[in-house]
């Protein structure tokens, strides 16, 4: 059993910086400016950029930085249905394969949240990772 340690949810929420290149031979938002900077700072000045395309390239400029936004919003929103769909788990009974494939079951005492994911912790102190979960039952009031 590997415990790890717990990231604060408010931590889970904070904005992430924009990285500033992208894998691959995709522009981000940084290099795409310092192009369009650089475009204007050589430019002929017998013969300037149309303004036409100006505009366009300061439209898409625009739309990569909406695009971050819009990324950024949703993952912060996937963020936040994961960390309610996990707090929804404790108390109730949770079934998982073990390492070696028998199937374990445990009632839900705590959920916590780490870099590698979200974790539920099973009344005998197991930590059992949010994707190992087979299945999911009410726990009975009154178990014998």
């Amino acid at each position: 059993m590997t415990v790890l340690p717990p990231t604060p949810i408010s931590s889970l929420f904070e904005p992430k910086p924009a990285a500033t290149s992208t894998p691959g031979n995709t522009l981000g938002k940084d290099a795409f400016l310092k192009l369009l900077v650089a475009q204007l700072k050589y430019q002929d000045p017998t013969a300037p950029t149309d303004s036409a395309q100006f505009m366009a390239q300061t439209a898409q400029f625009t739309q990569v930085e909406k695009l971050e936004e819009i990324a950024a919003a949703v993952t912060q929103s996937l963020t936040a249905q994961s960390v309610f769909g996990v707090s929804a788990m404790v108390g109730r009974t949770v079934s998982w394969l073990n390492a070696d494939g028998t199937e374990l079951s445990g009632v839900v005492h705590a959920a916590s949240f780490t870099a590698a994911g979200p974790y539920l912790t099973v009344a005998d102190g197991t930590q059992v990772a949010m994707g190992d979960i087979t299945s999911v039952r009410a726990t009975p009031a009154n178990p014998q």
